[in-house]
């Protein structure tokens, strides 16, 4: 390219498309060539733009930054044209625009190019017509890059939940095995220790009941558990048991007495401790499976959770009741609830028929609305999930006792990239996204009245989609 701008230069931008030689003439006394390299920044995301940018040659990137990150949003291939859109707006560049190969570029300072613009109708109208298709691409990618940090924080809080069963369960089997290997060596131990038939069969009947004791007695209080295990933890010092702490225990929580112990011990003899560890562990085995089975079971149930937040296996239209969708998704946030003071209520009208809804989108919007109420929270405080009929009808209402909405905020909180979140910890697409499943795709309403100490946000869905 030469050092001055041609009209020719300008002809093959489709920017231009509509002018004659004359009014490209005019455009190109104000276009300031330029050259960048390749690597270099073109323009710089956020910042008001310096011109439109015209690129002849070369290749150029835009990407978005957010947090350090860098997403790529495009290539632009030349010739084309960049800016116009926040030159022509006030706003600033959405994306930061860098070479991907030296490229030869114009510019044209933002005053020519909106002086231009409006002597220029074509121009003006082809930029404005890039406005919706332009917004709608950034949106897009917004939504899913919130998608997937919503599924990340997800994923991070199912992990953390079933962490705790799992280890709980992992820890309880490897006990378990201890504990079954002693069982299984005690009939050995016995033998060789010349205990009779009978004295067996007695020693077996001691055992079931302490097994039963164990089954059908009440919890009680922690002093009177250590007491009860410093009393057996003296009487087996006595009877000369080796670690004897290990024991007492099973044998305390199982409610044994001293003359039980000491009729083991007659029963036994040299066998002693093998029988009363054989007693021991097969209690604390017991009670590693109640324990396993707990476990498990609450895996099952976060399984179950996480597939019903998601309606697998489910036509997109689905039947639901609207108390499972909202019970759920609380199951799924308790994780950032765990280590505060933050109460959630339920006030449910249980009459409610079932809806027909798209289930899985309409539990993005209990997401959005309980963790939003949770971020307004912070560490204490009380979210109420109340619901009930208001003709054909079910409202749904979410309500926070925090420090509420600011007026100035309140006609914006619905725009889209609206966010009173400091940077990096949204996107500001949370209720945007919410009206539109309740509003779009529900045909419902989504409202909200905030005021210092109570901010609601209403939910109106019809119980049948039209």
């Amino acid at each position: 390219m030469t050092h001055t701008t041609t009209p020719a230069d300008l002809r093959a931008i489709d920017l231009f498309e509509d002018l004659d030689d004359e009014a490209l003439a005019e455009w190109a006394a104000v276009a300031e060539p330029f050259s960048v390299a390749a690597g270099e920044t073109i323009a710089e995301q956020g910042v008001t733009p310096r011109g439109v940018i015209l690129l002849f040659s070369g290749l150029a990137q835009a990407i978005i930054v957010e947090n350090g990150r860098l997403e790529p949003a495009g290539l632009h291939h030349p010739p084309t044209w960049m800016g116009a859109i926040g030159v022509l707006t006030g706003g600033g560049l959405g994306v930061r625009m860098r070479a991907e190969q030296d490229c030869e570029l114009a510019r044209i300072a933002p005053e020519d190019f909106r002086r231009l613009a409006f002597a220029h109708p074509s121009v003006h109208d082809r930029v404005m017509r890039q406005i919706a298709p332009v917004m709608s691409r950034i949106t897009a990618i917004e939504q899913n890059r919130e998608r997937l940090a919503a599924l990340g924080q997800l994923s991070a809080g199912l992990a953390h939940e079933l962490n705790n069963p799992a280890a709980a369960a992992q820890r309880a089997a490897a006990q378990m095995v201890e504990a079954l290997e002693v069982v299984s060596g005690t009939i050995a131990q016995f033998v060789e220790s010349g205990v009779e038939r009978s004295q067996a069969a007695e020693l077996v009947a001691l055992h079931q009941q302490a097994v039963e004791q164990a089954a059908s007695r009440e919890a009680v209080s922690a002093l009177d558990a250590a007491d009860a295990e410093d009393e057996i933890t003296d009487r087996l010092e006595e009877l000369g048991v080796a670690e004897p702490w290990r024991l007492a225990e099973p044998l305390a929580a199982a409610g044994v007495n001293q003359a039980w112990l000491d009729r083991v011990h007659e029963l036994a003899g040299p066998a002693t401790d093998a029988a009363l560890a054989w007693v021991a562990s097969t209690l604390t085995a017991r009670g590693l499976a109640t324990e396993l089975q707990e476990s498990t079971a609450q895996m099952s149930d976060l399984v179950k959770a996480v597939k019903t937040y998601a309606y697998m296996d489910r036509g997109e239209l689905v039947e639901v009741d609207l108390h499972e969708g909202i019970d759920t998704t609380l199951r799924i946030l308790k994780h950032k609830v765990k280590n505060t003071s933050i109460e959630v209520v339920r006030d449910y009208d249980r009459s409610l028929p079932k809806l027909t809804v798209r289930g899985s989108e309409l539990n993005q919007v209990w997401t959005n609305l309980v963790h939003n109420a949770i971020q307004a929270l912070g560490e204490r405080g009380t979210i109420t999930i109340t619901t009930r009929r208001r003709g054909d009808c079910a409202i749904v209402d979410v309500s926070d006792d925090g420090p509420g909405i600011p007026e100035a905020d309140q006609k914006h909180i619905f725009e889209q990239f609206f966010t009173t979140k400091e940077a990096g910890h949204g996107t500001g697409l949370g209720l945007a996204t919410a009206r539109r499943i309740v509003v779009d795709r529900h045909a419902g309403s989504l409202t909200f009245e905030s005021e210092p100490g109570r901010t609601t946000f209403h939910v109106s869905l019809p119980f049948v989609q039209p």
